[in-house]
């Protein structure tokens, strides 16, 4: 019977290398669903913001990033398959206010139930996130794969925010040249020069 904690080298995503308890520096970049949706699949270890491509492209290079520990669990209950994962961590962008960094918090817990067809929506509670299999799974040779990195990026990229800004910070504005000042006259001045005239 295979180990329950897998582990995908990046140059070989399709090779399965099994990794020491189940701990690892790289995420599994997709899972065997034949191979692990019904005995369960465990992975935890830890990823450098840079390691999610369109992440990579987001982050700020004024401000050294540190790992994100991600636990990743894929199991079967009540009939129906899911994908449970802890992140902890955070990532360093550029606020859109002053344009320097801004740490935003990735820490939480995300459950996301694979739903095989839309009739297991009546198991769920209604608040629970849910994905379509055919919709994100993909087959390649004789097995169905998830997307396991892709995923967890997904939800990632959902926690930022579209434009991340530090709570109390100042626009940075740069001023061209002076800025002259007028006084405003008074109307009353201007009715009193006017009555003056008549």
């Amino acid at each position: 019977m295979p180990q329950q904690n897998e582990s995908v080298t990046p140059a070989t995503a399709e090779t399965a290398v099994t990794a020491k308890d189940g701990i690892s520096t790289q995420l599994p970049q997709r899972v065997s669903l034949d191979k692990w949706a019904d005995i369960g699949f465990n992975w935890q270890g830890e990823m450098m913001p840079a390691d999610f491509e369109r992440l990579q492209a987001m982050l700020s290079d004024e401000q050294e990033q540190t790992a994100i520990k991600i636990t990743a669990a894929l199991a079967r209950s009540s009939n129906v398959l899911s994908l449970n994962f802890d992140l902890i961590g955070s990532v360093w962008l550029t606020c859109q206010r002053c344009l320097q960094p801004v740490n935003v918090e990735l820490t939480g817990t995300h459950n996301i139930a694979l739903l095989e067809d839309e009739g297991q929506i009546g198991l769920l509670d209604e608040d629970d996130d849910h994905l379509l299999l055919e919709e994100v799974a993909f087959k390649d040779g004789h097995d169905t794969y998830l997307p396991l990195e892709r995923l967890i990026e997904d939800e990632i990229l959902l926690k930022i925010p579209l434009s991340p800004k530090h709570d109390d910070c100042e626009m940075e504005v740069e001023q061209v040249g002076e800025i002259e000042e007028f006084e405003e006259e008074s109307p009353f001045a201007a009715l009193a020069a006017l009555k003056g005239k008549l």
